[in-house]
């Protein structure tokens, strides 16, 4: 396989999309992995992510993070119901059960 043709394949497995949500627009990121893929949406002030991310890490650094599992596309994401939330989170009053949508919304 070329250069050029292997570049290609690389990007084809990264698929990035803003995304309307009632108070702003989101930017989403999806990875193909080779069981499931690793889906991130960011808000502007925080982020909603899959279960193949670190929700400790997010607490070290500080991050408003959110996460869901079992989602491949970023409807799944959106309709997905939060299941662990970071430290500065629950200090927005962010909380587990939230619906993802609303939890971007509130991070616009």
């Amino acid at each position: 396989m070329g250069e050029s043709q292997k570049n290609k394949q690389e990007f084809s497995d990264v698929k990035t999309q803003l995304i309307n949500l009632e108070n702003g627009k989101a930017f989403g990121i999806i990875i193909a992995m080779p069981v499931a893929p690793i889906v991130l949406i960011k808000a502007r002030q925080g982020y909603v992510m899959c279960g193949y991310l670190n929700m400790a890490t997010a607490n070290k650094l500080g991050d408003i993070a959110g996460k869901v599992s079992g989602v491949k596309t970023f409807e799944d994401v959106l309709n997905a119901n939060i299941v662990e939330v970071s430290e500065k989170a629950k200090t927005m009053g962010l909380s587990e059960g939230m619906n993802a949508r609303m939890f971007l919304n509130k991070l616009m």
